[in-house]
């Protein structure tokens, strides 16, 4: 079921989500202080591409003061601009029944989007099999 969720995700707008995070990565890593943005922004865009079966969690209990300041202006710049853009796409997926799976797959993409320092994209069965133990 991920795999055909994937496909379809990847038809209807993951192609062209991950494109724009590619794009922005580019653009990011023109500049060396801009850097740390740039690697975010293709971790998300490789998120976006394939987003069932994996999930997003912080790499670290406890977030560093430069991480913090770092998705501030992260979410001044562009973090909201990007969560809007998230959250029409996924009302106007969740207009047909069949978008509905993808518009909850927009919504989970909303958290990295405004604070995407910090993060890491993992399966979401491994995650499974560490809270198991």
């Amino acid at each position: 079921m991920k795999t055909l969720l994937n496909v379809i995700w990847f038809v209807f707008g993951g192609f062209v989500l991950a494109l724009g995070y590619f794009l922005a990565g580019i653009v990011c890593c023109l500049l060396v202080v801009t850097i740390p943005w740039g690697i975010a922004s293709f971790r998300i865009g490789a998120y976006a591409l394939w987003p069932f079966g994996r999930t997003i969690v912080d790499k670290h209990e406890h977030v560093s003061v430069p991480t913090e300041i770092g998705n501030i202006i992260w979410l001044l710049v562009a973090g909201v601009w990007i969560a809007i853009g998230h959250v029409a796409t996924a009302v106007a997926m969740a207009a047909t029944i069949v978008g509905i799976p993808l518009a909850v797959a927009n919504i989970k993409l909303i958290p990295v989007s405004l604070f995407p320092l910090g993060k890491r994209i993992v399966k979401s069965d491994k995650l499974l099999a560490s809270y198991s133990r």
